[in-house]
């Protein structure tokens, strides 16, 4: 059996069940092996290598910090911990106090039982398979057979850190009308996860009436897992908007840096309609590149255009979407998943600035937020179907077959253009899936095509 089991070492992050995957030794492993990692290039031992380390509030999460902590100081790394906090606050943390790395204890909307590492670099960018995590990974190994003569002695630094309140008040600037939110009321869903720090601070600060559902952080999620993409984990919240009469729902994802909504009348807003929205608000300050998945409604090329961006189609995956939106210099980025990247977080994700900036028009237009949302609705979208298929890229090129004289688009499995439909047939990573988008102008147009589609794919 390996010293360190391999498959806890993903595409973009270290994520397993604790502890048969993942434990406290492992933790210590991935510590010490991150700061060798680290330590390449540096001139000298003495270089200080500050690393800060966030963590949600899984069960698991103290003991694992426990050990990676000890892991970074016995190579002689510091460890900034911030203690409990949402994904985006570690990013934050990265950025603005100059950090060399960042490590976010979590498993994001995963079940209670797992948990892992999120690792960034100084440049908050993730470090995954192709940009070091299986280094890494190596060094973890090689560690893990080293012999040990006598005891080793921390020879790194350790410090406490509070950046919630500096975060806070960061996205607080962003708006620019305060005092006319006094007349909203929000129901907000953090399902018992470390996002409820957030609405914690925001109801001291923000003028409008919230209602916390799932407030008390509880790592076991006993109400719902906390991935709101799923129909069935925002049901809660959905019903309370409706017999609040609320004006807006927000539902947070495991570790925060997720965000979806949902209407006055209890219906969730496609996170595309988000996007929209957001692109119709961003660029009346710049004129500038707007990222999008490859996967997303046309609406969201629509709305740029019309309000003179310029979008920029791209694979789906957030690492993907900041490497591109770093790239293009882009003011903004919106993935269908519910991550929201800006160029003024440097290109991270956040959420508390796509909300501040939605109660702001809702105030601003005195309009409920169906009716902002209303004129996105201009096409028929099937949503992601997954079919199981085990010779993914065959079925691709008899679809693509099937369907002569589309503009093709292949940054991400295959898209195919029409007049009045497209779609994107894309193969998964990591299972025996092909996962299916279709839109059109019309209903039975979007129907007729994704059928279509099926029957080759089970032919």
């Amino acid at each position: 059996m390996p010293v360190i089991s391999p498959k806890i070492f993903k595409a973009y992050d270290i994520r397993g069940v604790y502890p048969k995957d993942l434990n406290q030794k492992t933790a210590e492993l991935i510590g010490r092996a991150l700061v060798r990692f680290l330590r390449r290039g540096k001139k000298a031992l003495e270089e200080r290598i500050d690393i800060a380390v966030g963590r949600d509030n899984r069960s698991s999460s103290p003991t694992l910090f426990a050990g990676l902590k000890r892991g970074i100081l016995l190579e002689g790394g510091n460890v900034v911990e911030i203690g409990l906090s949402p994904s985006p606050l570690l990013y934050f943390s990265v950025w603005r106090h100059h950090f060399e790395a960042g490590v976010q204890i979590t498993a994001s909307h995963n079940p209670p039982q797992d948990n892992g590492f999120k690792i960034i670099d100084k440049n908050n960018e993730i470090i995954g398979v192709e940009s070091g995590l299986v280094e890494i990974k190596k060094l973890a190994e090689k560690i893990a057979l080293e012999k040990r003569k006598g005891q080793f002695s921390p020879r790194g630094e350790w410090k406490k850190e509070d950046f919630l309140g500096e975060y806070i008040s960061f996205n607080l600037k962003e708006i620019k009308n305060m005092a006319k939110l006094a007349g909203l009321y929000l129901v907000i869903d953090t399902g018992n996860a470390v996002a409820g720090l957030f609405v914690k601070e925001l109801k001291k600060v923000l003028p409008c009436r919230i209602k916390h559902l799932f407030a008390k952080l509880d790592g076991s999620f006993p109400h719902h897992n906390p991935n709101p993409l799923e129909k069935e984990n925002i049901k809660y919240l959905e019903r309370e908007v409706k017999k609040q009469k609320a004006d807006l729902g927000v539902a947070f994802d495991g570790d925060g840096d997720r965000i979806m909504f949902v209407d006055e009348n209890g219906e969730a807003i496609p996170p595309d309609y988000i996007t929209s929205l957001m692109a119709k608000i961003v660029l009346r300050e710049e004129k500038a590149k707007f990222v999008y998945n490859i996967c997303s409604s046309n609406i969201i090329r629509d709305v740029v255009l019309e309000n003179g961006g310029v979008p920029i189609l791209w694979k789906i995956g957030h690492t993907f979407m900041k490497k591109k939106s770093k790239e293009e210099n882009a003011i903004f980025g919106g993935e269908y998943s519910g991550h929201y990247l800006l160029r003024s977080h440097h290109f991270c994700e956040a959420p508390l600035y796509v909300l501040f900036k939605i109660l702001e028009e809702m105030a601003l237009t005195k309009k409920p937020i169906s009716k902002l949302i209303r004129p996105f609705k201009r096409y028929f979208y099937s949503g992601i179907v997954n079919f199981e298929v085990k010779d993914k890229e065959k079925k691709i090129k008899e679809i693509e077959k099937a369907f002569p004289g589309g503009k093709k688009c292949q940054i991400d499995g295959l898209r195919l253009d029409f007049k009045d439909f497209w779609f994107n047939v894309r193969p998964s990573n990591t299972e025996n899936l092909l996962r299916v988008v279709v839109e059109a102008k019309r209903r039975d147009l979007m129907e007729k095509k994704l059928n279509e589609i099926k029957r080759i794919i089970s032919s």
